[in-house]
């Protein structure tokens, strides 16, 4: 039985985590077994998952296979996008300098802030009441 190559890149946003594999086929997106018009209702968050295969013209070529949890919808589709771009370098190095210029490889570092004591919430200070 032959082997058929399975290209792997993980992907994170804020707290969600994406497994990404990409297999050669016909250009199916699978989310947790689910396909991707399922499993996000807003076309942004499609197109915003199809962005690397776009940029790199591999729309068709590969199919996506994708493990994703925590987080939201956005951050999904956003940890998604980051684990398909870093899937493509291992497919081939030479996409580098156009993922990187359109800022698939960068990990978007922004993350809830953490809630404070003596604050009811990160920044939200208890209401003042002079007497």
């Amino acid at each position: 039985m032959a082997k058929t190559e399975r290209y792997y890149g993980t992907g994170r946003r804020k707290k969600s985590i994406a497994r990404v594999y990409l297999v050669p086929g016909k250009g199916d997106v699978t989310i947790n077994k689910r396909s991707m018009d399922d499993y996000f209702g807003l076309e942004t968050l499609k197109v915003t998952v199809r962005q690397p295969l776009v940029a790199t013209d591999t729309a068709g070529k590969y199919d996506v296979l994708v493990n994703v949890h925590g987080g939201g919808y956005t951050g999904q589709a956003g940890a998604i996008r980051h684990g398909i771009a870093r899937a493509l370098l291992r497919v081939d190095a030479d996409y580098r300098p156009v993922l990187k210029k359109a800022g698939y490889l960068t990990r978007d570092p922004r993350m809830k802030e953490r809630k404070k004591y003596g604050l009811k919430a990160a920044r939200r200070a208890p209401q003042f009441s002079k007497r």
